[in-house]
């Protein structure tokens, strides 16, 4: 991508020139410039940067000139597919979608099929011979504007067609869509650039210690339809398995669908093998595409793909989501894949991603003969207890419950952050419930089916997301044994090897500080004071990221910690940031 002469805000596609920055246009459309770049079939595309968005709340709306700018970019887009914004020959429709620097999955708006009307509906329907078509996608765009652009509350998937989607907005809002394709756009920016405010995107940004003031950008691409025959559809793609690591695609695939049904978790999608046996050829582009990705990125990728009447386009592609386990398997792989070294592969594995793999799961026999309340589709793995509620709220207000919905969208988050578990009643492994609960690395079953939340809330169950099993009552678990694990084990050596203090069960360089003999009066939100020329320090608190990283700034030379492999990671972490 290039930002051409003249342009204050936005960034043109084009693959031929340097990459982009992607502080400028967002993890989004710089995925774009890099599949273009490898010769990747994309959709066009131009971008807002998210100095617009800065510039956006500095000034309470859209920054001068901006407006000008969305009308060259849209004319652009004209010109390279040979159609017409708001025209009733050979329409243009546009998909609005934000992009922040730094990935959040399904925290932000994406608006599809922007620029219908009813004039533009007819010319749909002439261009494809199917009015069921085109009058399906101007209710889907009507939709998608009420409610992420007028705020629309109510729950306008399941009406029947725009007239009644219409008339819900304008009950519910007072306001209604302007037919003016031109104005659409300019609202739909407005409201991506504020859904970066939103109570979701600002929880997802507290929990993964992302900063407050980041925006977004905003792609602006051409609509390819997934809904516009038997031989379209979308899908999502994992080149490595994102819950075990296991290097094989994973994947769901709707035909006649559009992204967001995929993602949303409303309609359960297909494996990957429909879209193989309905077209073996789009299904080997796709695998071949997935493994050029995978390969550029050095990293596993999650790729949204749509295909309209048999020909693939490429949405996204970005370091995919995964679980513990799966970070741990293709840190490890990589490296004997050649794609990276030990000290590299180290950086890709958290120490909380080693605590949480390292968590309890149910014991040996201990399921045998329990009651299984609901089974479905284990999309993130672990066990938790707790109380079933069914909202974000009462989520929020009792963590560490187990939240049980329908299906989750963006506005579930902070409930999704506060519970131990999720499950829901519809969604595959790529839904909206499965991506985040990856994630946060939070235990996950979804498409357990309808009557789930009524039948299991109140009660105490436990939730076994390995097997998409849930459990009445509590259940015992056992432990994972770190030095039994061959990746745990193989990671452990590694980081042995670079870290900048001894982590054991047995080590007694003296003098020692031991937290945990502390009278009670001394415990409280400040780390203890480590006493001058401490060379081993044992407790708890020195066990977390925070403790080791007083223990190294105090010139510690070994922590004591049954766990050697989280300790490790911390104290190589802070060595990192320190340099």
């Amino acid at each position: 991508m290039s930002t051409a002469t003249g342009f204050r805000w936005l960034v043109i596609p084009d693959e031929n020139t340097a990459e982009p920055s992607r502080d400028l246009v967002g993890g989004k459309a710089w995925s774009l410039w890099r599949m273009r770049s490898l010769g990747l079939r994309v959709p066009p595309a131009f971008v807002v940067t998210t100095d617009a968005c800065a510039a956006y709340f500095a000034n309470g709306g859209l920054p001068e000139g901006l407006a000008d700018e969305l009308e060259t970019g849209i004319r652009l887009l004209e010109s390279q597919l040979g159609r017409t914004f708001g025209g009733t020959r050979r329409p243009l429709l546009v998909s609005v979608r934000s992009g922040a620097a730094i990935s959040m999955p399904g925290m932000m708006d994406t608006i599809l099929d922007l620029g219908c009307n009813d004039e533009v509906e007819t010319a749909l329907a002439a261009e494809s011979g199917d009015p069921e078509f085109a009058a399906e996608v101007h209710r889907r765009f009507t939709g998608f504007y009420g409610r992420l652009v007028l705020g629309c509350t109510e729950d306008l998937e399941d009406l029947p067609d725009t007239a009644s989607v219409r008339a819900a907005i304008s009950a519910d809002t007072g306001d209604s869509v302007p037919a003016d394709p031109w104005a659409q756009l300019r609202s739909a920016v407005a409201a991506v650039f504020q859904s970066s405010r939103s109570r979701r995107a600002i929880a997802y940004r507290k929990h993964y210690g992302i900063p407050e003031d980041l925006g977004t950008a905003v792609t602006i691409q051409a609509m390819v339809f997934g809904n516009l025959d038997d031989d379209s559809g979308t899908g999502v793609l994992f080149t490595r398995n994102p819950v075990d690591g296991t290097r094989e695609p994973y994947g769901e695939y709707l035909q006649r669908g559009q992204g967001e049904d995929v993602v949303s978790g409303r309609v359960t999608p297909k494996p990957l093998s429909d879209l193989e046996s309905r077209w073996p050829s789009v299904h080997a582009e796709l695998l071949a595409a997935a493994e050029c990705l995978d390969r550029e990125g050095r990293d596993a990728q999650d790729i949204e793909f749509t295909v309209q009447s048999g020909e693939l386009f490429l949405l996204q592609s970005r370091a995919a989501k995964r679980t513990a386990r799966a970070a741990v398997r293709i840190a490890v792989e990589l490296v004997d894949e050649g794609v990276l070294q030990p000290d590299e592969a180290l950086s890709r594995v958290t120490a909380e991603q080693i605590r949480t793999l390292l968590r309890p799961e149910i014991a040996a026999g201990a399921a045998d003969g329990a009651e299984v309340l609901v089974s479905g589709v284990a999309a993130s793995p672990g066990v938790a207890t707790g109380v079933v509620v069914d909202t974000p709220e009462a989520a929020q207000a009792n963590p560490g419950c187990i939240l049980v919905r329908k299906s989750t969208s963006p506005d579930d988050v902070h409930g999704m952050i506060a519970a131990a578990a999720v499950v829901t009643e519809q969604g595959g492994a790529t839904s909206h419930a499965a991506v985040v609960s990856r994630a946060l690395d939070t235990p996950c079953i979804v498409g357990c089916g309808s009557g789930t939340v009524e039948s299991l809330v109140g009660r105490v169950v436990t939730v076994d997301a390995t097997t998409g099993n849930v459990y009445a009552g509590e259940l015992p678990t056992s432990a994972v044994d770190e030095s039994e694990d061959e990746d745990l084990r193989r990671l452990t050596e590694w980081a042995e090897c670079r870290a900048p203090l001894q982590v054991g069960t047995a080590i007694a360089i003296e003098p020692i500080f031991d937290a945990d003999t502390g009278s009670a009066g001394d415990l409280g939100e400040q780390l203890p004071e480590i006493p001058r020329g401490t060379k081993t320090v044992r407790g708890a608190v020195f066990c977390a990221p925070d403790g080791v990283r007083a223990a190294l700034d105090a010139g510690v030379e070994a922590i004591v910690a049954s766990h050697r492999l989280p300790v490790l990671l911390a104290a190589i972490a802070h060595q990192r940031r320190s340099a």
